[in-house]
């Protein structure tokens, strides 16, 4: 109980003689100095607040209009056209000063009126430019005239900009036409069905269009006027906080360390490294102080808000997302137990020596885990009905309340994991599976699936990141995880022995360990959990390789779009693999729009599906065809992609529709029907956002393997892959054992066989692709 005594500021008993009080100046001292750091961050925070109200222009901008207006005035001349005297006549105060001080006093409320006024007219024009997209759809030597004047954003645009300045600019998420979106929705299904099915489908939108439709979309309208993007909040609420299944596998997904390079093999100083440059990145978010992502234009940065000290909250109906201000902490995991970590000492951020110190600690501590606390992280991978009961009727007071309370608060979650996991040993490409599935699930128990984000550090120094999916979007998490795998290496360093660079203060406080109560009943309802996840976890089939004959170097030589030219990859390996084509969804963002999240591009079309059909034909006079057909699917690829970015995709509309028909409780079989269609083939592209951080050239090792997912459909794929620099395409590819039709191995040999024949194809002088049952041995690039 010493941890606790020291979190006592002051101790009293009751003698005879009176009330003996002991104040503790330790105590005393870090509440003191907890509350100034409290109170810094709320300054940094209300000046970050100004600085934001009045961006594109500065506050110091105030002072130098009211200097014109008054330097105008010593000229005699009135800028002002009489307004100046007229607020001097109307000033409360203006018996009781001079003539001269009226008028300077007018002058001043003038100048700030005329300021405020500037401000938002220099917002408007900025929303307005932010709300052109059509240079996206233009090609850079056939520039409209429009667009060369839109380049006047740059004019707008402030100079360094904090990182939500532009939130009050972006313009709100337009709702398409129901007629354009039925429209596009048809024409994306027409090659997954037969006539009689396209027929019948179509009379079904036809009648949706004509009846139902318009009715839904006034509601969707009404709502896109008050709220700021009329599909976030639902999107949220529905298809993340809603799911009664487990998280774990079917919405969590994970992030790699480096390939080939690990900067330390102590668990313990990587640890310390990683953890302080967490930190460094909040400070740095809470200050604003990270540059606003863009593409051409900034994107929205909503989603970075609940990064840190975040946890999602089970319930019966639906789980909620919480959120804290702060947390100077982090929960540890180790061997069955669980560890509050104090990262702030004396009011400062341990240094990475110390953090390493602290958690050799928890390394060498002997202790064993309270009665059911082992595996009591079972419950966060199971279904969330058993675990919101769970959570109501053992951890809603006492001991256990107290313990789950400093779990959610913490800023993040750590696991110390006792095995070795990477690219090693014999057989390097089955080592690369088993590490992708430790992150995806781990034990099922030994992650705190709640969390934002949970970070794993291996007995071999490697690491590696689960994120929880609701609150924020992969590539959010992702420009976290390439800040934290940069700073690591290139800033903070190692020593010679590997440790972590720097002293520690001895007199630190021993990590504390979180106690609990767990009753039997409660240790069922683990066991029953941990089952149901164990079998989960079990059925996950995972791929992960790293294709390296050629990357989006050459694919760009060829003038194809890196994007386009792997989306006609998986659709060619997949129609190998089944003979036939299916729904597959591929994510696009909509930051581009306030609060926009994703819109899914529908990346099987008419034209997609022509070029593969024609490729398979394989015959020596359809090569011009098959280029032809290539570029003809290609750049469809790149059209949805861009509707899709720009507020006109297909699904997020459907899927509001559809909500809205719910609230008004009214049936629609046109849009049942869409929306329980399965996604056989799930895709998603995580990007390089900070590629400054990295010098992928000269060392394109220093650079995460990317991440991954699991099958959004028991009878499909999930396929996420990462461009890394100009010559690397690392693949992670997930599927379920359950479904004899599926086979992640066997699927990652098609695109690799897919990609050399598509490059063949698109070469000087190609050589006619090799017949699908020509496979060519898997090549041992993955050592």
């Amino acid at each position: 109980m010493a941890e606790a005594h020291q979190a006592v500021a002051f101790q009293f008993t009751v003698t005879p003689e009176g009330i003996d009080l002991q104040l503790s100046h330790q105590a005393l001292t870090e509440i003191y100095l907890s509350g100034v750091r409290s109170w810094k961050k709320r300054i940094i925070r209300l000046k970050n607040s100004v600085i934001t109200g009045v961006y594109p222009a500065s506050p110091s901008s105030w002072l130098f209009v009211v200097i014109a207006i008054l330097a105008t005035m010593y000229t005699r001349s009135d800028p002002s056209m009489g307004l100046i005297a007229k607020i001097q006549e109307h000033l409360p105060v203006s018996q009781s000063m001079s003539t001269q001080c009226q008028a300077v006093v007018s002058a001043v409320l003038f100048s700030t009126m005329l300021w405020l006024l500037l401000i938002f007219t220099m917002r408007l024009c900025l929303k307005q430019l932010l709300s052109y997209h059509r240079w996206m759809f233009e090609q850079h030597a056939k520039m409209s005239t429009t667009t060369k004047v839109w380049a006047l954003v740059r004019i707008f645009s402030g100079r360094k900009p904090l990182l939500y300045s532009y939130q009050g600019s972006l313009p709100n998420l337009p709702v398409p036409a129901v007629k354009d979106t039925v429209k596009r929705y048809l024409e994306s299904v027409r090659p997954l069905m037969d006539d009689t099915e396209y027929e019948r489908m179509t009379k079904l939108a036809s009648e949706f269009e004509s009846s139902l439709g318009n009715r839904l979309q006034w509601y969707l309208k009404l709502k896109a006027l008050w709220a700021a993007n009329y599909v976030s909040d639902w999107w949220e609420e529905y298809v993340y906080l809603r799911g009664r299944s487990p998280i774990m596998v079917n919405s969590n997904y994970y992030g790699m360390d480096f390939l080939y390079v690990t900067p330390t093999p102590i668990q313990a100083a990587r640890a310390g490294n990683s953890i302080h440059a967490f930190f460094l990145y909040r400070r740095k978010l809470n200050r604003e102080e990270i540059k606003p992502v863009s593409t051409v234009i900034p994107l929205c940065a909503a989603q970075c808000e609940r990064i840190f000290n975040t946890t999602r909250t089970p319930g019966e109906e639906t789980d909620t997302v919480q959120h804290w201000q702060d947390s100077d902490y982090i929960v540890v995991y180790h061997r069955g137990r669980y560890f509050r970590l104090k990262v702030y000492q004396a009011g400062r951020l341990l240094s990475p020596r110390e953090i390493e110190f602290q958690i050799q600690r928890i390394l060498d501590d002997s202790s064993s885990p309270s009665k059911g606390e082992a595996k009591l992280g079972a419950l966060t991978a199971g279904d969330r009905i058993p675990w919101a009961k769970a959570r109501a009727k053992y951890f809603s007071s006492g001991v256990n309340k107290r313990s789950l309370d400093c779990i959610e608060k913490a800023a993040f979650f750590v696991t110390l994991d006792d095995d070795e996991q990477g690219m090693m040993g014999d057989d390097p490409a089955a080592s690369l599976d088993r590490y992708a599935k430790s992150l995806l699930h781990g034990k099922c128990y030994d992650r705190w699936f709640d969390k934002s984000f949970s970070v794993v550090y291996y007995k071999n120094g490697k690491n590696g990141i689960n994120a929880e999916h609701s609150f924020a979007d992969a590539p959010v998490i992702a420009h976290l995880w390439e800040y934290a795998l940069a700073t690591d290496s290139f800033q903070l360093g190692y020593n010679t022995e590997g440790h972590c660079k720097g002293e520690v203060d001895s007199s630190l406080p021993q990590p504390q360990k979180l106690n609990w109560e767990i009753p039997p009943e409660c240790e069922e309802q683990i066991s029953q959990s941990l089952a149901v996840a164990q079998a989960l976890a079990d059925d996950v089939d995972f791929h992960v390789f790293s294709f390296r004959d050629f990357g989006k170097g050459k694919v760009k030589k060829c003038r194809a779009s890196p994007d386009a030219f792997i989306q006609m990859v998986l659709q060619l390996a997949y129609y190998r693999t089944r003979k036939t084509f299916c729904l597959t969804y591929e994510a696009s963002m909509t930051r581009l729009f306030r609060e926009g999240r994703t819109e899914t591009v529908r990346s099987c079309s008419n034209e997609s599906s022509a070029f593969v059909r024609a490729l398979e034909a394989r015959s020596h006079r359809c090569a011009d065809v098959c280029r032809r057909l290539f570029r003809a699917a290609s750049e469809k690829h790149q059209q949805l992609y861009r509707l899709a970015m720009t507020g006109a995709g297909i699904d997020r509309h459907l899927f509001c529709l559809y909500v809205v028909s719910k609230y008004l409780g009214v049936e629609s079989s046109f849009l049942k029907e869409v929306l329980s269609e399965p996604w056989r083939l799930s895709t998603s592209q995580t990007p390089v956002q900070q590629v400054e951080l990295f010098d992928l050239v000269n060392h394109p090792e220093y650079m995460s393997c990317g991440g991954g997912f699991g099958p959004v459909a028991d009878d499909g794929y999930g396929v996420s892959y990462y461009i890394v620099g100009e010559n690397i395409i690392n693949f992670h590819i997930s599927c379920k054992h359950s479904c004899p039709d599926t086979d992640a191995h066997k699927f990652g040999d098609q695109i690799r066989k897919a990609l050399n024949d598509l490059i063949q194809l698109l070469s000087p002088n190609p050589k006619e692709p090799s017949k699908p049952e020509e496979s060519r041995p898997e090549a041992k690039k993955d050592k």
